[in-house]
């Protein structure tokens, strides 16, 4: 008869415990999400200068200094919030998400403006030529997305402030951090291609 010897288990082992299926999640829509802005970069990089017709990006286009400012801080806000949240700290965490919502409506006002601008005085559209209709494309995808971001930001500061967030949602409150992050890294690329090396 055979015997075995036990292997001893650290007490200080901790158990194995399964990633959060929103984050896994948030990361998987994060990764296609990526896959289709680099497809409308690309094409906006590819047929850069090769419009028939004016205007040009360096005849219309402005850096939007302002409005990257506002979007880029709301970075920090939203990650406060989750902080705050973590730590339990509500109010706390409630005025980050309005400090976020106030940010990301600053830098969509300063897109309309533009839109307005290019539109109305300057006469471009989607139609005009090469440069309008990737210009269009590209930012306006990104601004779909920052409206979705500040849509279920909204809500979230919504529900923040009739009392139904607790520190147990803090979780669920990272998952729309990521893809607010998200939104804010691609803006930092579309910023650099358009506005910078695109002029």
């Amino acid at each position: 008869m055979t015997q075995t010897t036990a292997i001893p288990i650290s007490v200080d082992e901790q158990p194995w415990i399964l990633p959060n299926k929103g984050i896994v999640g948030m990361w998987c829509l994060i990764a296609a999400e990526a896959a289709i802005f680099m497809i409308f970069v690309v094409a906006y990089v590819y047929y850069l200068g090769k419009s028939l017709s004016g205007p040009t990006p360096a005849q219309v286009l402005e850096l939007p200094i302002l409005g990257t400012i506002c979007l880029l801080s709301s970075s920090l806000t939203v990650h406060a919030a989750v902080a705050a949240l973590r730590k339990g700290t509500v109010r706390r965490c409630t005025l980050a998400l309005a400090a976020t919502v106030v940010l990301g409506s600053a830098f969509l006002l300063t897109t309309a403006k533009e839109w307005h601008h290019l539109i109305y005085e300057i006469g471009l559209t989607i139609r005009t030529n090469l440069f309008g209709t990737t210009y269009f494309s590209l930012v306006g995808l990104h601004a779909t997305h920052v409206i979705v971001g500040l849509l279920l930001l909204t809500a979230a500061l919504l529900f923040s402030l009739s009392g139904r967030v607790t520190e147990h949602h803090a979780e669920r409150l990272e998952v729309l951090s990521l893809y607010w992050h998200f939104v804010d890294a691609v803006w930092v690329v579309v910023f650099l291609v358009v506005y910078v090396i695109g002029r």
